[in-house]
């Protein structure tokens, strides 16, 4: 059977880092992204370079109609989806909740836990056995900050990130009997763009020297951790919550 994979947010980041780790292997990737076309052409052709397939998909992962033409795009050119890597999320600038306006935390849930349930809903309509799939992988992109709590900076996405934690366990509970596995990567403080669209660009290196390790962390090593659950060497891996956060 081919391997074929839905990212969400792989324009960048972890998604993009996951995305050329796939292609190495000669996956066949939907590119999924909500903005930015350039990145995502960019990710494409990273991928075409490392051997794989791809295509860009434009899509709101918060919106029911964009989930399921995501799904329908990637299986028109490469054939059924047997991963899905649930990655697309955003963060917002440091405060406290009692400074968060209902809109921010709103959009927040939307993107972050609406927008991984009806992903992970999706690819469980496709890949579970009873529904007349053959089965896969799906792997969460959750966060340390589910665990920490991120007082003071982003305790809306800490929340939303617990919610994607919960999810996890649930799915795989569901879908274990359906040829399907359901674990969570959960990074720390990783290099990637989304500190600058939360304010603090500098974020990573400035707090990941607190860690154990005494650094931040790049994405191609959390990339590393979700291609390993994806492949068949985490055959009896599920419902697993796997940090990545350097002892943090």
């Amino acid at each position: 059977m081919a391997n074929v994979a839905l990212i969400t947010g792989a324009s960048r980041g972890i998604g993009r880092a996951t995305a050329k780790l796939l292609g190495v292997r000669g996956w066949s990737i939907g590119v999924n992204y909500s903005q930015n076309e350039q990145a995502a052409r960019e990710t494409v052709a990273d991928i075409l370079h490392a051997g794989g397939r791809a295509c860009a998909i434009r899509g709101n992962v918060a919106d029911e109609a964009d989930v399921i033409a995501m799904f329908d795009a990637v299986e028109a050119a490469f054939g059924r989806v047997n991963a899905l890597v649930n990655n697309a999320g955003i963060v917002a600038p440091s405060m406290p909740l009692a400074d968060m306006s209902v809109d921010r935390l709103r959009q927040m849930f939307n993107v972050n836990v609406l927008g991984a349930y009806l992903c992970a809903r999706e690819a469980a309509r496709r890949m579970a056995k009873g529904r007349g799939g053959n089965g896969g992988s799906i792997v969460n992109v959750s966060s340390a900050a589910s665990r920490l709590g991120s007082p003071h900076e982003y305790v809306d996405y800490a929340g939303s990130k617990g919610a994607v934690d919960t999810m996890t366990i649930g799915l795989a509970k569901e879908l274990g009997g359906q040829g399907v596995r359901v674990n969570a990567v959960r990074p720390g403080l990783i290099d990637t763009e989304i500190h600058a669209s939360g304010g603090r660009p500098d974020r990573a290196a400035e707090l990941g020297v607190q860690t154990p390790l005494g650094r931040a962390g790049a994405a191609n090593e959390v990339a590393e951790a979700i291609v390993w659950l994806l492949s068949d060497a985490a055959s009896y891996v599920t419902g697993s919550l796997v940090d990545v956060s350097g002892g943090r």
